[in-house]
């Protein structure tokens, strides 16, 4: 029989994080981890298909902030403009 090692999530993070974002190969993170290429894969899968990881979640929160700051600030020029029109 197999022995199955859960990885923990932290771990899993820092090796798809340094695929994604060092350019790291599959193989290479594998190895360095000790884990099978194909649950690296496997991982990148799902990553696709799934949910936002956490970090992902964050970035967009504050991006939305800032856009609705921005758009908020726009309208009000707007409508000041226009105030000054009439």
């Amino acid at each position: 029989m197999k022995k199955y090692h859960r990885v923990p999530p932290e771990v899993k993070e820092q090796i798809l994080r340094r695929i994604k974002e060092e350019g790291v190969t599959v193989e290479v993170a594998a190895k360095d981890a000790g884990v099978h290429p194909t649950t690296i894969y496997d991982w990148l899968g799902k990553g696709l298909k799934g949910a936002p990881t956490l970090s992902e979640l964050v970035r967009l929160k504050r991006q939305n902030e800032e856009l609705l700051a921005l758009v908020g600030e726009l309208t009000l020029k707007n409508s000041q403009a226009q105030k000054k029109n009439w």
